[in-house]
């Protein structure tokens, strides 16, 4: 049963997802960076950061100001591909430093429709690249969230393409991992408050921009999950990629590798983003499963 908070956020998000859907791009895109401003001024004063100039783009290392720094994560933000710019990634990728006492490095990868497949991938390659040139790989963490959870897992089968070194571990929130909508996305349609499928499959079309819907480098559940990362999925019971979620974890499992799922029952898509008691909880599972690792 969801909490109080989480009733009454929800339905506020109800209301006026319908009217931001209805804006520009552009608008929606200056709305998306302000909520990461929001997270960024709640972690000004406990953490320090410094931007880094990738081949393409901008990223920027966030790291805890107090405890010791123990081991990196490369946070890949939501937004469809199409949303999202590195001032939004360093607001949540503040808040993921100071829970997680890793240094994140917050990547604004390249958006469609300006820079289609496989822009984003190829830039979140060049920031992993980055990073293992301080870490080793199995002290790196990918996390994301919707389409940057989807994102950790593409990056992972294109580092095993390359034979690159995987991460210790990949977290995806709510991942977007079928491009396709070949499951059955649409049941429960009406409850998730944030997504919507027309809204997802003009996404997928700007993104993809004629490149095959089932190539995993663009939708991982098409992927040979073999070798992968320990990885865990935190979704919500209420969002219309619940049925991906449950999927993408099976053919972890079928594959061979450790994985969990978490469902938030009433939940809604990228719910650990808000301010709610069941965000906390799936904060603390994102924070033990990456301490493991180290």
């Amino acid at each position: 049963m969801p909490s109080v908070i989480s009733s009454l956020i929800k339905a506020q998000i109800s209301l006026l997802n319908p009217l931001i859907n209805a804006l520009t791009l552009d608008t929606q895109r200056k709305l998306q960076d302000s909520l990461g401003t929001l997270g960024s001024r709640a972690a000004a004063n406990k953490t320090g950061s410094h931007e880094v100039a990738l081949a393409h783009c901008q990223a920027a290392w966030v790291f805890p100001l107090q405890g010791q720094v123990r081991g990196a994560a490369l946070y890949l933000h939501g937004g469809a591909y199409t949303s999202g710019s590195l001032d939004y990634a360093r607001g949540f990728g503040g808040m993921l430093a100071m829970d997680s006492q890793r240094g994140v490095l917050c990547l604004g990868y390249r958006l469609a429709p300006e820079h289609p497949f496989p822009a984003a991938l190829e830039d979140a390659l060049a920031a992993y690249r980055l990073m293992l040139a301080r870490y080793p790989a199995r002290e790196i963490a990918l996390v994301g969230e919707s389409a940057g959870g989807g994102l950790c897992f593409c990056l992972a089968l294109y580092l095993k393409q390359l034979g690159l070194p995987l991460p210790g571990r990949v977290v995806a929130l709510s991942p977007w991992v079928d491009l396709r909508q070949s499951l059955a996305a649409c049941q429960l349609l009406g409850r998730d408050p944030v997504l919507s499928c027309e809204g997802l499959q003009q996404a997928a079309a700007l993104y993809l921009d004629g490149h095959p819907a089932e190539d995993p480098l663009a939708s991982p559940l098409y992927g040979d999950l073999r070798g992968l990362p320990q990885s865990l999925i935190i979704t919500g019971g209420d969002e219309i990629l619940l049925a991906e979620s449950r999927e993408m974890h099976a053919r972890l499992l079928a594959a061979g590798v450790p994985a969990r799922l978490h469902v938030e029952e009433g939940m809604w898509h990228v719910y650990p983003l808000y301010p709610v008691p069941e965000a906390r909880q799936a904060q603390a599972l994102v924070r033990d499963f990456l301490a493991e690792a180290l």
